[in-house]
């Protein structure tokens, strides 16, 4: 693309940005040995040696090894000195301060000096510190915090590129102006749930304590085991057993932990770890128990779905749609995304005979010595299959092996697997053997897959080597072994084609893999050297930890743990300590992770001219796929045909004769001369763009034309010639298309309406010329060469062919094809109707046109029929309720019904628990029955109907119709069972599980809720190919996992126990109370007598590949990984723990980002807009946001009222809104400790009360001057003007809101206690809402809620769809583990012992937190509980492994990994629609803003709608991009005022009807409208083409017929008064007779009255002339028989007069309109008849009006 921009400015060097650092200045220089290779390679090496030794400077490294203090200290004064050797030496050569590249002016320069200044600072310190000058352990140590960054040295010249320095600045600018509004928007959501947090719950510090319990002074024992809290208010909250109390206890903010809603800023903080998905369900448990419980699942639910799933997704939308700019520009270092996989083959050009045709040529021909057999072999099928039965096999043999726990090495002897092990590796030696023997040893190493085969022959064989086979390096030489499954991907094509599609480019991976561990590695060293003074802080004492710390962030799972840690022992700097991890987080986690996700969205991103053939071939296959009937009617066409007859009893004269079948004529049709009407005849000449084809009796679509000739040995270079001349025309047109500037773009003066009219002026002067070309020149290789305007909207420059596309008579076809399937799949059914009398016939009982079954039809589809257009006007219908009306329209009546029936139901079964059943319960058995029996109607009705399965419209046609089928028969079943004993893992049990798929009767009556699992389904193929990796990567490292690990992390529970042997007997385990930090929580805590146990640690291991695979399927989850590595290092080893950070680095790194990126593109795919081309895709955005704009209904600034003016230019005024805002913000930073009275504690202070008042008068003052400037507002706009904004209607109701507040707060009042709560709730509501207002006063933030808000309503049926699936898994997880014993997660919070609590718990598995931990404990078995084998399942406490394996995975996968996805899609989709700037090509938002402002003055009634006259005055007023020059887009004008005339038939217009048609006339329909719609557009606008130019023509000839009538008139005068002879001098006539005046012209142009009707006194002649006027000056007088009398003199306006004294063409001479003539005296001179109006005058005149549409009343208006 660079290229091409510089191609495009003939030749002018583009400025470029370099940054990389110029090492090669002044290399001319005497001292140059900085500039040396070697040199740079040593300062390089210096950087990581300086990186290492700031590494290992730390108290804890040095007490390890005492000699490290030494050799780092060594290490960094030489690196010092190399590097200020190195800046002395750049500083003479450039300059310090002057000279052509200053040292200190240049910023890699300006890095480098700090860097070798924060050097010496650090040998200084360590001077210091080996001296004990300084205390190894003080602070200071984090002036070397800086220091890691040096690292940057290493890499920084690889970002040694070159671009365009004023496109980088764009793209930077505009992506950092969307990151900082993203993350405005973002703390607005913070700032709100903290200030709401903050009056919800306040400080929670209410425990349950044993009686008597000090306060401020308690201990572990006085709480409850386990600690809980409780509130004091009875009916609300937790309430403690009766031997306690609940107690509010005084802990300080290191004790109680460092979240809550204490005050703002803590609640700030709190809100951010909640929308972190971390540990937020653990203080909603708090809220729970201290309070109501509806306040914490209406706070914290909503907080996980706005600002977790909708806010935070936003900043992926704005990092993909970043990266989709930067990746233009950068295509060159990353390369191009075609290819194949791992290719080793080329194609050439081939003619034979008469075709065409593309051979294979294989680059890598055998040049081993093997016979020519052999190499035959080797590349047959049958071989490629061998080999991958033998890597099968493999895989298998690995997969069978196991290990028991009670011996620690498992296979270090020589079993069967050894040998097994051995046979496999010689085997895949010989295939390696023999592809060497075959290629040669050069041709083998040419593919980097016979180099990863030859690695893992090597690394096997090695591994089978008895020696090392028993040693400690077998564990890692395993790996190569378990890594051959890798190669099973080789045997599915389409699974080898999509890992290259994503993997193949991985320049742009690989760089992100490398920035983000360049990144890890730097934050380590910067954090360890922040932190590894604090004492008894270890997870930063070590370079490891610190990496290990930080990499547990950046996965997002126990960072939290790591930041709370590190506060409690940070002191005084806690703030800063939460403020450097949280902005951490925030980078890593919204900016690292969004970039992966961006890379592979555009790995899986389809080129353009793909996209285009993608279309076709859909609409292709789309037209044939309609033409078949479904396989259950087709299947009467199996039987033979048995036509009705008729006995008649009457004379066939009695009635008239019936029409014959026309299945039964078709037979004798002669079947080889029916043709199609709708395709071209044979031999049809058909003209696509400039070619001219013969038509033959078929038209293969997305292909051209064999162009062949007559064979002949120049055949092929005649063709080639061809395809050369061809290229060549291609890109002579590409190069002269490039010089064309867009405005906005390169720097052209037109707006985009003149462009675009030029653009589709030139295309059609190409299209004639084209056509003209095509039929002057038979000569196909002459090229005639078109200069067409092709630059993109984004700057590209493309080529368009000359004349018509092929796309439109490909489209054409297509939608004939379309219809003929469509008239032929008719034609089908009306034949089976004919010749099969029980085809439609439901239950082949029901008469197909029976009134019985027509009934049925009237009662299955009534349904509301919303109009939202007049049909006889075309006018759009407004209404209130619009929406209401088009829900009610959405389905049936009968649907409706059964809608509101099934979720009767579904409530009732939210009551039904294992010991509330429906066969014991009366009301749940009349809502099954009444679901029943609504049911059975139901099926009965559309059975009758629509027939069962064999009729066109069955009720069984889809998975619908099964599913409703199977609904039904299960409820039917269970309603007359209803059985009272419900074995556990029966049949019985089965009925009641399937009985919980009820509600998803609902998706098959909604149509929506269908679609988004059609859109689910229709994705499988990608998500499955996804699966599958992800299944392989957990393969392979299970595999070796169980190598590494398998019997090795049994332990005894009792710490102090290390060997098997002696775990025997009981020991005293103390029990964790509670998670307050108070002083004596380990010493003084309550201990239980248990048993010792040698034993797996309880939720995982890796014994066997099955339990090996569940936990790494868990920590691909991100859940319980922390817990893996801590057994590992703890175990095992802490160099083994590399194995589970390699895992989770690449499964959260790269597979969590694979499901998100693939179920965004499947999402994109099947809403149409993944193979839209970037044009494509902004017409699609702008059309959505020209749906949402509206008017801005501001009223104009009065001019009457001179008060009113300057309150209207003081309230319109930006620093009047800025004042508003701040207002704002301070009203709501009143709300930053509790008002109510009972969240800050029983024993609250009188200045706490008083301070509470104090902020109530404060925010009763600032509600008075905002009903203050609401007053103003209306005063400036008048009432009915303020009323129209919607944003002013809620500033006015939060208003008035605030005023009765503030009279319910201060007027006297005599229920105090009892009134001064609800006052304060209503007080904190009103402030909240003020605030919730800040978001229409800035125009950014207006526009992500906008995204944020129809993102919501767009995946209303999304989210309702995952709502009524967690509902299935609720009512089954009731069933399965509600009489489940609790465990360490399963408790009184988190259980399924009702409908409800299960959907709590699936909402906290969705967001992740602790999920496996649940699935374990309902994996509960006996000794564990209490099983009763012949009893029913609710008297049983055991859970089930297989039941709780397949619920928890299938719903964390179906939710979690796919459906949670589809929000983060929607939000792309609505991000992208709000996305735009000034230099796209389409309309950004000024423009839509600068439309609004000049609709806003021609709209005076502020209802969005305008007569049609009145759109040419917005257009005249249109300014910048939009503007119409009148005089030199005079056509152009005329065809939009004749499309806008034409849409109602000259009716009104609405807002959006001109705005869409400015937005058609503003793109490039060719390149921006799909090809249906770009058909409709040419042909709506060839038309209004051709209607205005009829009209003008019409208008020009009127004009010259009314030119010569006038003429002709004027003669028949002239010869009358010849006749007559009565002359006058000019004197005597203007003393006697009126002055003759032009008629009053009315808007077209003509005279008032229609024709012209002349009345002229006659009177006698004078022969004398006075003095005023030489009496020779005469002129003929009108007889009263002339109808020519003229108006009177006051109708005539002098601009009229000026303009027929200076107007083009004839011009009057006679005395009557100019006196200054001479003329000689004595002479009396008849003068001949001239008209009383200038034609000339009338022409022009009319013209003009006629030309720019001016009416007779636009001025009154």
């Amino acid at each position: 693309m660079l290229s091409r921009k510089q191609g495009s400015i003939r030749g002018d060097p583009i400025p470029l940005a370099d940054y990389g650092a110029d090492e090669n200045l002044n290399d001319t220089i005497d001292i140059q040995w900085v500039n040396k290779s070697w040199v740079r390679w040593v300062f390089r090496v210096c950087a990581v040696l300086s990186f290492v030794s700031v590494s290992a400077n730390t108290p804890k490294t040095f007490e390890t090894s005492v000699e490290l203090k030494y050799v780092t200290f060594a290490v960094d004064l030489v690196v010092t000195f190399v590097f200020t050797a190195e800046m002395i030496a750049k500083m003479h050569i450039r300059g310090m301060w002057k000279g052509e590249a200053p040292y200190l002016k240049d910023r890699w320069c300006q890095f480098d000096g700090i860097m070798v200044l924060c050097l010496w600072v650090s040998v200084i310190l360590q001077v210091f510190e080996i001296t004990e000058v300084v205390d190894q352990r003080s602070s200071f140590s984090i002036l070397r915090a800086p220091r890691p960054l040096i690292f940057i040295r290493v890499f920084r010249v690889f970002l040694k590129f070159q671009l365009p320095k004023t496109r980088i600045k764009s793209i930077l600018q505009r992506s950092s102006e969307q990151i900082y509004s993203v993350t405005i928007f973002f703390l607005f959501f913070m700032s709100l749930y903290a200030i709401v947090g903050v009056q919800f719950f306040g400080e929670l510090k209410y425990h349950c304590v044993v009686n008597g319990t000090d306060p401020d002074n308690f201990t572990v024992r006085d709480l409850a085991i386990p600690d809980s809290y409780c509130s004091p208010h009875p009916g609300s909250g937790y309430q403690c057993p009766g031997n306690m109390v609940c107690m509010a206890l005084t802990t300080n903010r290191s004790e109680r932990g460092f979240n809550g809603f204490d005050e703002f800023a803590t609640s700030f903080f709190t809100v951010y770890e909640a929308g972190s998905q971390e540990g937020w369900v653990f203080i909603m448990y708090r809220t729970i128990d201290s309070l109501p419980a509806w306040k914490a699942f209406l706070y914290f639910i909503s907080l996980i779905f706005f600002l977790a799933w909708l806010v935070k997704n936003v900043f992926i939308a704005v990092i993909i749609e970043t990266f989709a700019e930067i990746r233009v520009q950068f295509q060159l270092i990353w390369g191009s995304r075609g290819g194949t996989a791992d290719s080793d083959t080329s194609q050439v050009l081939e003619t034979e005979g008469e075709k065409w045709k593309l051979v294979t040529v294989d680059e890598n021909k055998p040049r081993g010595p093997a016979p020519h057999i052999f190499q035959r072999i080797l590349k047959s099928t049958p071989f490629h299959i061998s080999v991958l039965v033998l890597v099968l096999a493999n895989s298998i043999t690995s997969a069978l092996r196991s290990c028991d726990h009670s011996t620690n090495n498992c296979f270090d002897k020589m079993d069967k697997f050894y040998w097994a092990e051995l046979t496999f590796t010689l085997l895949f030696d010989l295939e390696a053997v023999f592809k060497v023997w075959c290629l040669g040893f050069r041709g083998y190493l040419k593919r980097s897959l016979h180099k990863f085969e030859l690695m893992l022959a090597v690394g096997t064989s090695l591994h089978v080597v008895p020696g090392l086979y028993e040693s400690s390096v077998a564990y890692f030489l395993a790996y190569f072994q378990v890594l051959r499954c890798v190669r099973l991907i080789k045997a599915s094509p389409m699974l080898e084609d999509f890992c290259w599609k994503i993997f193949g480019p991985f320049k742009k991976l690989g760089s992100l893999v490398i920035f983000t561990m360049c990144l890890l590695i730097i934050t380590s060293s910067i954090s360890l050297q922040l932190f590894c003074f604090i004492p008894d802080l270890d997870k930063f004492d070590t370079f490891p930890k610190a990496l290990m710390s930080m990499f547990q962030i950046l996965t997002q799972k126990g960072w939290v743990e790591v930041m709370h840690g590190t506060m409690n022992l940070s002191g005084h700097f806690a703030p800063l300590v939460a403020i450097y991890f949280t902005l951490y987080h925030l980078f890593v986690t919204l900016i690292v992770l969004s970039l992966f996700v961006a890379v592979i969205l555009d790995n899986l991103e389809l080129d353009e001219d793909i996209k285009k053939l993608k279309q076709l071939k859909l609409r292709e296959q789309s037209a044939e796929g309609q033409q078949k009937l479904p396989m259950r009617i087709r299947i009467f066409e199996k039987f033979p045909d048995q036509p009705q007859m008729v006995k008649m009893h009457k004379v066939s004269s009695e009635f008239s004769t019936s029409n014959v079948r026309e299945s039964f004529m078709r037979h004798f049709v002669d079947e080889g001369n029916t043709t199609d009407s709708i395709l071209p005849p044979p031999d049809a000449t058909v003209f696509v763009g400039d070619m001219v084809a013969k038509t033959g009796p078929q038209v293969n679509l997305l292909t051209s034309s064999t162009m062949s000739k007559g064979g002949g040995p120049g055949l092929k270079k005649n063709e080639v010639s061809f395809i050369i001349r061809e290229s060549n025309r291609q890109r002579l047109m590409q190069a002269d298309s490039g010089s064309v500037q867009m405005y906005g773009g390169l720097g052209g003066g037109k707006s985009l309406l003149s462009t675009q009219q030029q653009i589709r002026m030139e295309r059609s002067r190409s299209i004639r010329a084209s056509v003209r070309h095509s039929h002057g020149h038979t000569n196909r290789g002459s090229v005639k060469v078109h200069k067409m305007p092709t630059i993109r909207e984004n700057g590209d420059v493309g080529t368009m062919g000359v004349g018509r596309k092929t796309e439109d008579f490909d489209i054409k076809v297509l939608q004939q094809k379309k219809q003929q399937a469509e008239i032929k799949r008719t034609q089908q059914e009306e034949d089976l109707r004919e010749n099969h009398p029980f085809f439609d016939t439901p239950l082949f009982a029901v008469g197909r046109e029976s009134k019985f079954r027509t009934v049925c039809r009237l009662i299955v589809k009534a349904q509301y029929n919303y109009v939202s257009r007049d049909p006889l006007t075309g006018k759009e219908i407004k209404s209130k309720y619009k929406q209401v009306y088009k829900l009610l329209g959405l389905v049936s009546y009968l649907d409706w019904i059964m809608i509101f029936i099934t979720i009767g139901s579904c409530t009732s079964m939210m009551f039904e628990t294992p010991f509330r059943r429906v066969v014991d319960t009366k009301e749940l058995q009349i809502a099954e029955y009444m679901f029943v029996i609504a049911m059975s109607i139901e099926m009965s009705l559309k059975i009758l109907a629509n027939g069962l399965f064999f009729t066109p419209n069955a009720v069984v046609s889809d998975f619908g119709g099964v599913l409703d089928i199977f609904i039904y028969a299960v409820s039917l079943i269970f309603l007359c069972w209803l059985p009272k004993d419900v074995p556990a893992q029966s049949s019985v049990q089965m009925l009641l599980l399937l009985r919980c798929l009820r509600p998803l009767r609902i998706f098959s009556l909604v149509p929506h809720m269908r679609n988004v699992v059609y859109e689910l389904v229709r994705g499988y193929k990608e998500i499955l190919l996804v699966a599958i990796l992800l299944i392989v990567l957990m393969f392979v490292f299970a595999a070796y996992g169980v190598h590494l690990f398998g019997g090795k992390l049994a332990r005894c529970n009792d710490p102090n126990i290390l060997s098997k042997a002696e775990c025997v007997g009981v020991f005293f385990r103390k029990i964790k109370v509670t998670k307050l930090r108070i002083p004596d929580a380990e010493t003084n805590a309550p201990s239980m007598l248990v048993p010792r146990v040698w034993a797996n640690p309880r939720n995982f291991n890796f014994d066997n590949i099955g339990n090996a695979m569940l936990a790494l399927f868990e920590v691909l989850s991100l859940e319980g990984w922390l817990e893996i590595r801590d057994v590992i290092i703890e175990r095992v080893g802490q160099a083994e723990s590399i194995f589970v950070h390699i895992f989770v680095f690449i499964g959260c790194m790269i597979g969590l980002t694979l499901f998100v990126g693939v179920v965004i593109a499947n999402y994109s795919e099947n809403k149409g807009t993944a193979l839209l081309t970037v044009d494509q895709r902004r017409w699609m955005d702008l059309k959505g946001r020209i749906k949402l704009a509206q008017p801005l209904h501001i009223p104009p600034k009065p001019d009457n009222n001179c008060f009113r003016a300057l309150l209207y230019d003081i309230t319109q005024h930006r620093y009047f809104k800025r004042v508003i805002a701040f207002l704002v913000l301070a009203n709501s930073s009143l709300l930053a400790v509790p008002w109510l009275k009972e969240l800050n504690g029983p024993a609250s202070s009188e200045d706490s009360e008083m301070a509470i008042r104090v902020l109530c008068a404060l925010s009763a003052f600032f509600t008075f001057l905002f009903l203050l400037e609401v007053l103003m507002k209306m005063i400036a706009l008048t009432p009915g003007g303020y009323w129209q904004s919607r944003r002013n209607r809620l500033d006015m109701f939060v208003t008035l809101f605030g005023v009765m507040w503030v009279v319910m707060h201060f007027i006297p009042k005599t229920h105090m206690e009892e009134f001064e709560s609800f006052s304060y709730t209503l007080g904190f509501m009103v402030v909240i809402s003020r605030f919730f207002t800040i978001t229409g006063k800035h125009a950014r933030l207006k526009m992500l809620m906008l995204t944020v808000v129809v993102s919501m309503f767009k995946s209303f049926f999304l989210i309702m769809g995952m709502f009524l699936l967690m509902l299935c898994y609720a009512y089954v997880g009731v069933i399965l583990f509600g009489c489940v014993k609790y465990g360490e997660n399963l408790g009184k919070h988190a259980n399924f012992e009702t409908a409800s609590n299960a959907v709590a718990v699936l909402f906290r598995m969705i967001t992740g937190e602790d999920w496996n931990k649940i699935m374990h404990d309902c994996m509960v078995d006996v000794p564990f509980c209490t099983r009763n084998p012949v009893g029913n399942y609710w008297q049983s406490d055991c859970g089930n492994f297989t039941a709780a394996l397949l619920y928890f995975c299938s719903f964390y996968v179906i939710i979690t990994y796919i459906a949670l996805n589809l929000l983060v899609a929607i939000i792309m989709e609505n991000f992208s629609l709000f996305y735009s700037n000034e230099e796209d090509a389409l309309l950004s938002y000024n423009d839509i803003r600068q439309f609004q402002n000049t609709w806003n003055l021609v709209d005076t009634n502020r209802k969005g709608v305008i007569p049609a006259r009145r759109v040419k005055f917005n257009l005249r007023l249109l300014k910048g991009r939009l503007e119409v020059d009148q005089e030199k887009d005079r056509l152009l004008f005329k065809h939009m005022c004749y499309e806008i005339e034409r849409l109602h038939n000259g009716g009104d217009v609405t807002f959006h009807d001109v705005l869409s048609m400015l937005s058609y006339r503003s793109v490039d329909i060719r390149k921006s409208l799909q090809l249906e719609e770009l058909l409709a557009r040419e042909e709506l606008e060839y038309m209004i083409e051709e209607e205005v130019a009829k009209l003008t023509i019409k208008n020009w000839l009127e004009k010259c017929l009314k030119r010569m009538r006038t003429k002709e008139q004027s003669n028949i005068l002239t010869n009358l008064r010849t006749t007559n002879e009565p002359v006058l001098t000019v004197t005597e006539y203007m003393q006697n007779t009126q002055v003759v005046r032009a008629p009053t012209m009315d808007e077209g142009g003509v005279a008032s009255g229609g024709r012209p009707k002349k009345k002229l006194d006659r009177t006698p002649s004078v022969g004398q002339s006075t003095g005023l006027q030489p009496p020779g000056h005469k002129f003929l007088l009108p007889t009263p028989g002339n109808e020519c009398t003229a108006p009177a003199p006051k109708e005539v306006s002098m601009p009229a007069i000026r303009r027929r004294n200076t107007g083009k063409g004839p011009q009057n001479t006679t005395p009557a309109t100019t006196d200054k003539t001479e003329a000689k005296p004595g002479v009396s001179k008849p003068l001949p008849r001239q008209p009383l109006v200038d034609p000339a005058t009338v022409e022009v005149r009319g013209w003009w009006s006629e030309q720019m549409n001016y009416e007779s009343d636009s001025e009154s208006e």
